[in-house]
């Protein structure tokens, strides 16, 4: 179909849409004939109708999405929500297959499990016969709260805004008890996992769950190591959250925890690249001069020792990394633009290495 065509069928349906016409009214009806006959033209009537089957996606490939129907909803309110989180490339067509197809009315409250480029006919059988889903989501280790916020507001698992809100002051452990100058006092025990929720699951019910899976993974073996250490499970898991930033391959994660470590002994400021990127509004693959000069108790390059709190939710690995850390005299570390670390005893050694490896 030309482009010309199609914005011009857009417009019609857009104009139908929003005209409210009775069914049973002589406009509409021309404008439903107007329709069809463009579409039989454009040889898209059994595409509307029949060839909406989309490219097979395997499950493996699929980017979920979940998506709630309030009651009274229409085809029109339901194609816009599902062509802004990208489930379908077109709330006109959505809104005339519907139309056409009697779906119109038959819609289902709920929440649904959907998929990105979901064919638009899968769509509407899943909101006319499907179940409501339990709402399944993934954290992988190393998110910070404001990307797991991100995550379940881009799923629709919950308000992306009402989760950073809530994560400013949600501690109900003792060990929680942040930094005043924490930014979230959530951040860095909403353990990285896959977990389902009832749909309409509040922010704080999820951060309660996820916390609990944090306390029940933090074994009173890794209580009394850290306590060995003279580390609390703040500091614990702050140091954590810079070694899973910090280090890509596993075999790091004791070496960075080594040299973090030994640096708050000297006290050495810590100077992680990661504590910057924390500040940042996005990422940047090289944190610059000009970066590290950011006012914040979080650059650890002003500040000395620990930042006032994680800047992420580290996995179990890198907490025994803490734990555990490589016996070594290490001082510093700098990654190759493959990820993996080099590391020396001296500053002259660590500028010999940076000059080499970026």
């Amino acid at each position: 179909m030309s482009q010309w065509l199609s914005k011009f069928l857009d417009a019609c349906i857009e104009k139908l849409q929003k005209m409210d016409l009775p069914d049973t009214s002589v406009a509409r009806k021309f404008l439903f004939l107007l329709i069809f006959v463009l579409l039989a033209i454009s040889g898209m009537l059994s595409y509307a109708l029949f060839g909406d089957r989309g490219t097979t996606v395997a499950p493996k490939e699929r980017l979920d999405v979940y998506i709630t129907v309030q009651p009274g909803m229409t085809a029109t309110d339901i194609g816009k929500l599902l062509e802004q989180r990208g489930v379908i490339g077109s709330r006109q067509k959505f809104w005339l297959i519907a139309k056409l197809g009697g779906s119109e009315g038959q819609f289902k409250a709920g929440t649904y499990q959907m998929y990105v480029n979901m064919p638009i006919r899968e769509a509407l059988d899943v909101l006319v016969g499907g179940e409501a889903s339990m709402v399944r989501f993934t954290i992988p280790e190393g998110f910070s709260v404001r990307e797991i916020a991100a995550r379940l507001d881009k799923e629709g698992v919950v308000s992306g805004k009402e989760f950073l809100e809530k994560a400013k002051t949600f501690g109900p452990y003792r060990y929680m008890q942040a930094h005043r100058q924490a930014l979230y006092r959530a951040e860095g025990f909403l353990f990285p996992d896959t977990y389902e929720v009832e749909p309409g699951t509040t922010p704080e019910a999820i951060m309660q769950m996820m916390v609990h899976n944090f306390d029940e993974r933090l074994t009173d073996k890794m209580r009394e190591r850290a306590k060995k250490m003279d580390l609390s499970i703040y500091e614990l898991i702050t140091l954590a959250s810079l070694v899973e930033k910090e280090a890509r391959f596993e075999e790091d994660r004791p070496m960075i925890a080594q040299v973090f470590l030994k640096r708050l002994e000297l006290n050495m400021p810590l100077q992680s690249d990661t504590t910057i990127q924390y500040l940042l509004d996005a990422p940047k693959e090289d944190v610059t001069y000009k970066d590290t000069e950011i006012e914040s108790p979080y650059n650890t390059y002003q500040h000395y020792g620990l930042p006032p709190g994680p800047i992420a939710n580290p996995g179990i690995a890198s907490i025994e990394a803490v734990l555990y850390p490589a016996d070594t005299d290490y001082l510093y570390f700098v990654a190759d633009r493959g990820g993996h670390n080099h590391y020396s005893k001296s500053y002259n050694e660590h500028l010999e290495i940076v000059n080499r490896v970026r």
